[in-house]
């Protein structure tokens, strides 16, 4: 379970989303504290709330279990097409020249891997990244709340150059957190956040490692030693 404070319960919510690395729909959330905008600037409060996984009873992990089982034979294909057929009416109704060029059921639970590319495919991205992330979550939600799975979207070579330059970078963080047992990233945003928070978690499971959100909505990933007591 973790602890999350934020300006609206909204926000509170997505931090938790992406703290946590689900959808929102998948979290049990406790509201602590609401916000409240206080009385000419005073007395003012803020969203608290604590966030966990939601408990599946047995039932329902044998249905998840069933339906994974049933990706891993003949029905995947059935899903791909599916999911090709959608996404592709989606990118059609766009004003971007762009296509579906995969969509493959990855085994061992590990979810879908989506790829567009096209003409239009840097502008699909967006300046740092804004349309990518958007679409991003959508995909990601439609596909958990349809099918139970995870989803990774790449659009032309995005994901995999954004995957590279942030493993270079956080491997500069390696030293001072062997010496010192903590340290937190520079300001980042869009997709950076979660491919960071996602190889820092990989590199340091049992460190603590977070998200926290700056006044300038910039995020940043602080790895620290589990409090004590």
């Amino acid at each position: 379970m973790i602890k999350i404070v934020a300006q609206t319960l909204e926000e509170a919510y997505k931090k938790a989303s992406v703290a946590l690395d689900c959808s929102i729909i998948d979290l049990e959330i406790d509201i602590l504290q609401s916000p409240s905008r206080g009385f000419f600037g005073f007395f003012a409060k803020e969203a608290i709330i604590n966030a966990k996984y939601k408990d599946k009873s047995a039932d329902e992990e044998k249905k998840l279990e069933h339906k994974r089982k049933i990706f891993s034979k003949s029905d995947s294909k059935i899903v791909e097409q599916e999911l090709t057929n959608g996404l592709s009416e989606l990118l059609e109704n766009s004003c971007f020249k762009a296509y579906v060029s995969e969509v493959k059921i990855l085994q061992n639970d590990k979810g879908v891997y989506i790829k567009i590319d096209g003409e239009d495919a840097a502008l699909l991205i967006g300046k740092e990244g804004y349309r990518y992330k958007a679409l991003s979550y959508i995909i990601y939600n439609w596909i958990k709340i349809k099918y139970n799975l995870s989803s990774t979207l790449e659009i032309a070579s995005f994901l995999e150059s954004q995957e590279t330059m942030i493993e270079s970078y956080l491997n500069t963080l390696d030293e001072k957190i062997k010496q010192q047992g903590r340290a937190q990233t520079k300001p980042l945003d869009g997709i950076l956040v979660k491919l960071a928070l996602e190889n820092l978690r990989k590199r340091y499971p049992d460190k603590y490692v977070a998200i926290r959100t700056l006044k300038n909505g910039k995020k940043i990933i602080i790895v620290n030693e589990y409090k004590k007591g």
